[in-house]
């Protein structure tokens, strides 16, 4: 009698378990619908919307992730500077950056006129050797990996040991390239990817070598304390394996693209809007 009992409450406990997951799944999908494209801004995504080339859209995707921390406008002042001294053409600007120029470059927070100037240029040699960034990310994909772990970290260390074959690599560049293996949760990095790899109104799908289940949700502190509230991470301080775990929750309701919940709940916790 007792066992019957017993197995009787866990069952009733997976209920509701599974009944609060879809009330979760609900209130995801909603909100997914409502921050279409015409919701983008204040975000440093409405610049990639800018442009229509594919490799505009590439280099401004990488460029926009590179300088989205901080406060949103600084963000955003930053991006209209590039795309004013870019001249509305950041592949050709990147391609042929003269760093020589003393008008080529602006600063961001801690990162340097030197952190900013090296950036740009070894993304022009990037591009030069490469093509594309795509091309230079693929190559240290692993398509048997359960996300693109070592395909972030194969990237940032390729333009890490470029900078290092020719200087010291200061704070605010090492800070451009983080690395999943030291824990960071390299939130820029997979917001860039986000851009890149999934396909719907807000993002380009521009890298369709690699599934939308591969990627790993951006994670900041807005991400972060909303995951926490609704149960999607038991992790304290934001870490990789933090944003491991909240996109292995969100599979859940999406296997196929757990991470298109990003913007919405980025977007709910920077507006203080109730979700």
């Amino acid at each position: 009698m007792f066992k019957i009992n017993t197995l009787y409450f866990i069952v009733k406990t997976d209920q509701f378990d599974l009944s609060q997951n879809m009330n979760l799944k609900q209130k995801l999908e909603h909100h997914y619908y409502a921050f279409d494209r015409t919701r983008i801004s204040p975000d440093p995504l409405q610049f990639l919307h800018l442009f229509n080339d594919e490799k505009d859209i590439e280099v401004m995707g990488f460029i926009a992730s590179v300088f989205a921390y901080g406060n949103v406008a600084q963000i955003i002042n930053t991006l209209n500077s590039f795309v004013k001294l870019a001249e509305n053409k950041p592949y050709d600007f990147i391609l042929n950056y003269n760093k020589n120029k003393p008008e080529n470059v602006f600063i961001h927070r801690f990162y340097s006129q030197n952190d900013v100037k090296d950036l740009f240029m070894l993304l022009g040699r990037t591009y030069h050797e490469y093509g594309s960034l795509k091309n230079l990310f693929l190559k240290g994909y692993k398509i048997k990996e359960v996300n693109l772990k070592e395909g972030i970290t194969a990237f940032s260390k390729h333009f890490l040991e470029r900078q290092k074959k020719r200087r010291k690599i200061s704070l605010g560049f090492r800070f451009m390239f983080p690395l999943p293996v030291k824990g960071s949760a390299c939130k820029r990095m997979n917001l860039f990817l986000r851009w890149m790899i999934r396909k719907d109104e807000l993002d380009f799908g521009l890298w369709n070598e690699i599934p939308a289940n591969k990627l790993v949700i951006p994670v900041d502190t807005h991400i972060a304390r909303i995951s926490r509230k609704l149960k999607l991470t038991s992790e304290k301080n934001v870490s990789w394996k933090m944003a491991e775990q909240i996109t292995e929750k969100l599979k859940k309701f999406d296997p196929a693209d757990p991470v298109k919940y990003d913007f919405a709940i980025c977007h709910i916790g920077m507006r203080k809007l109730k979700f």
